[in-house]
């Protein structure tokens, strides 16, 4: 049976601060270790096979790295239809939302779009190979973990 809450996160760990939602990740699973009703998973991949990733699931709280301009480390909770991101190699992929689109009209059993959630971590520098992070985002990720934590809660409680 699967998990009826899938938190994902995402990036590249070999383009510094994209790596932020894959470390986020290992935090919140370290905090969650022993929750059946939670799956924590890191993901390279975006579009169609991000989306497949969530079928079956009742929620989803996915966690990256975002460009918007603001101050990096800024950690912010966003409804998927603000978040376009792809983390395909392939120009034939989809962003989130065409595919979770797509997905239901397919009939996959997916997370609505009210019980899906992002959290992002406005990153520095996406660009350049390296393993390390810049030191913004590198103190946004407690931060960030801490909100994941706090998104889980709140959703359950609306339940």
């Amino acid at each position: 049976m699967l998990a009826p809450t899938l938190i994902i996160g995402l990036g590249n760990p070999l383009l510094r601060d994209d790596a932020v939602g894959l470390r986020v990740a290992q935090q919140v699973r370290a905090v969650l270790a022993g929750r059946e009703d939670v799956e924590v998973v890191e993901e390279v991949c975006g579009g169609l096979r991000l989306m497949e990733r969530m079928v079956g699931f009742d929620r989803a709280i996915l966690i990256d790295a975002i460009r918007s301009g603001r101050p990096p480390g800024t950690v912010r909770t966003l409804d998927p239809r603000d978040m376009h991101t792809q983390h395909s190699a392939s120009a034939h992929d989809v962003n989130l939302p065409t595919a979770l689109a797509f997905g239901r009209r397919s009939g996959a059993r997916l997370p609505a779009d009210d019980s899906l959630k992002i959290v992002a971590i406005e990153a520095e520098d996406v660009e350049t190979f390296g393993e390390d992070m810049t030191a913004a985002v590198e103190a946004a990720v407690p931060r960030a973990a801490a909100r994941v934590l706090t998104v889980l809660d709140q959703d359950r409680e609306a339940r």
